[in-house]
């Protein structure tokens, strides 16, 4: 119960940071990484780590898993900002530009401006600020010519890596295996 009760108020307060931070075009990288750790890898984290408790797993399984479900946690949300802008709206269950609408500052975004030139970096700065879908075309383009992408992805490889090597504590068996391909298909439903 600790465990899920300080999950739960972590989560909260990602939430939070995460609203206060809607239409903030001036959003750090670092920022950023802890408002996706508080909200989404919070939950695969307390997830993991109470598995890990249920099973009787050993102070450094424990550990372990606790940080497997951290960096798969990453992994995925920042897949899931990557498929924002390059999604299926079909397979995904939300449409491409669905966080620049509401005025979510993603890494895609914040790597961009920080590419960009100047013009660039106005034009997402307003968009974020605004909300919407009006400058999604031009977004798209300069998101894609930035690299943002490509940038994102290998962030989220990154910890799709580091969660797999957490499972180095647990002994071979099918459920490790399983582990193992869970961080895999983290980091490819990028088509």
């Amino acid at each position: 119960m600790s465990v899920l009760s300080r999950a739960t108020a972590v989560i909260a307060e990602g939430e939070v940071m995460q609203l206060t931070n809607v239409k903030n075009p001036d959003l750090s990288e670092s920022q950023y990484m802890e408002v996706i750790h508080n909200k989404t890898a919070m939950l695969f984290e307390a997830a993991s780590h109470t598995g890990a408790l249920l099973a009787g797993a050993s102070n450094d399984q424990e550990i372990a898993l606790r940080d497997y479900g951290k960096h798969l946690g990453l992994a995925f949300q920042l897949v899931d900002d990557v498929l924002d802008y390059r999604g299926d709206a079909e397979a995904m269950g939300k449409n491409v530009g669905d966080d620049l609408a509401e005025g979510k500052t993603t890494l895609p975004l914040i790597y961009a401006m920080e590419k960009g030139v100047e013009s660039e970096r106005q034009l997402i700065r307003q968009a974020i600020r605004k909300g919407g879908l009006d400058d999604l075309h031009a977004i798209l383009q300069i998101v894609d010519r930035s690299g943002a992408l490509e940038y994102t992805m290998a962030k989220a490889r990154e910890q799709a890596t580091l969660a797999a090597a957490c499972l180095d504590a647990l002994p071979a068996s099918d459920h490790r295996n399983a582990m193992t391909l869970l961080a895999d298909l983290a980091v490819s439903r990028v088509s």
